[in-house]
């Protein structure tokens, strides 16, 4: 058996295949599972990659042997996870799937009923424990679980849609570049149904990856889908992620939006049919966000950056939607889970109401240059964030420890904060003017490199 214990991440399980997990320490994770959680069923779906669809059958498998009844989801993408752990009614959901890793990559990401994430807090080092551990995890024999099918499409899509009124959406002509990914399976279901023309760009689900891997916050993934958009002839392009949870919209000029600029437009599609209510960001989010939801009447609450952490805010404050700078968007009505195709059809509807080109509605939000995010690999991260935070403490209109330490001046702004996982530190730095910004980030890389 192999099933390497560092595989076990704080959101989900992510392994190269075999040599870190192979099927006999798949089976190993769902008597873990079984052992822990003592579900009585559990919702199986999975992805496109090569790995997928024996890896399943043999966390299926083993589910049953133990007793567990399992409904078989077959392919879906992460999105439709959520929507199978709000919608129905058992125990657990799991995907086999790596999001976005390169091909070698499988793993496993878990959900209890309603869309609540299993996270390192809540169970998946729990998991980690027993199935490396010597203990037997085999349940005392009994009954064979009972096996069912389901197919989630077209009920997903009805949800989906469901955040949009279908009569708003103008006729755009749209490039998708699904990259061989799960996108590839569900848009053509949203096409039979929206009125957009999509010119398709690796459609075919190929766990390969031939054209490039699917990770679109990577820009040489992005080259195809921009030079296509590029030709004038495109209103905007759609580029997914490979399990479809994430997407990077693409404006008629060839620009990549920003999560700080998706995120203020879709709180302002929202704000106008729910004034009042609260809309969440991250840590790293851009001062744009609570401006525009100040101003549309809704109360910004700004929160830690992490998906398990966003989901938790979410239901603590009831959230309306949270935006992140990484390309994740969260809505209360989606079972306070992320959605990439009801994000980018939000951004889609504004641009039809309001009658603009997408570099034009951007325009309207771009008022703060930004750093990106900067990595470094520092040894003692704490020692580095304290020496950055004495730093300024004089002279600093604010200094906050919410993520990371964040470092307030009347004309920019910086975030500093650690990886959970590596010996990393992260740098987002927002400016008022792009000469503020060039020299305030050399000065940040300058302090972090000493």
């Amino acid at each position: 058996m192999t099933l390497n214990p560092n595989v076990f991440r704080d959101y989900d399980i992510r392994a190269v295949v075999p040599i870190e997990l192979d099927e006999e320490g798949i089976k190993r994770l769902a008597l873990a599972l079984v052992y822990h959680f003592k579900p009585k069923s559990v919702a199986v779906g999975r992805d496109m990659r090569l790995t997928s669809p024996q890896l399943s059958k043999a966390f299926i498998n083993t589910l049953l042997d133990a007793g567990v009844n399992v409904v078989d989801l077959g392919l879906i993408a992460t999105d439709m996870l959520y929507y199978s752990a709000g919608a129905y009614r058992e125990d657990l959901c799991v995907t086999i799937s790596a999001s976005h890793n390169p091909p070698e990559y499988n793993g496993a990401k878990i959900v209890k009923r309603g869309a609540v994430a299993v996270s390192g807090d809540s169970g998946i080092y729990d998991l980690r424990d027993l199935a490396v551990s010597k203990k037997d995890l085999r349940p005392a024999p009994g009954r064979k679980g009972k096996l069912t099918k389901r197919n989630l499409v077209a009920a997903w899509v009805n949800h989906v849609l469901g955040f949009i009124k279908l009569k708003n959406l103008k006729p755009f002509k749209l490039v998708v570049d699904a990259g061989n990914g799960m996108a590839g399976y569900f848009m053509p279901a949203f096409e039979k149904i929206l009125p957009f023309k999509v010119d398709r760009l690796y459609y075919k689900l190929d766990g390969r990856f031939p054209n490039h891997t699917p990770n679109p916050i990577k820009p040489e993934n992005l080259k195809v889908i921009i030079d296509k958009v590029k030709t004038g002839k495109f209103a905007a392009g759609l580029a997914f992620d490979g399990d479809g949870d994430r997407v990077f919209l693409i404006d008629e000029t060839g620009r990549i939006v920003s999560g700080t600029i998706m995120t203020a437009i879709i709180a302002e599609n929202l704000l106008t049919s729910h004034p009042n209510d609260k809309i969440l960001y991250n840590a790293v989010v851009g001062r744009v966000v609570p401006q525009v939801v100040k101003k549309l009447g809704g109360k910004a609450v700004r929160v830690r950056v992490g998906h398990t952490l966003i989901k938790e805010a979410m239901r603590r404050e009831n959230g309306l939607f949270c935006g992140e700078h990484s390309g994740h968007y969260y809505f209360r009505d989606n079972f306070y889970a992320d959605s990439a195709i009801i994000a980018a059809l939000l951004v889609l509807e504004l641009m039809s109401q309001k009658n603009l080109k997408l570099s034009q509605l951007v325009k309207a939000y771009d008022r703060y240059p930004s750093s990106g995010e900067i990595n470094f690999t520092v040894p003692d991260k704490d020692r580095v964030l304290k020496a950055l935070a004495k730093k300024h403490q004089d002279s600093a209109q604010k200094i906050d420890w919410l993520d990371g330490v964040s470092i307030w001046y009347p004309d920019w702004w910086a975030n500093i904060r650690p990886s959970n996982t590596e010996s990393l530190l992260r740098l987002n730095l927002e400016a008022d003017d792009q000469k503020i910004l060039e020299e305030k980030t050399a000065l940040f890389i300058a302090d972090i490199k000493k």
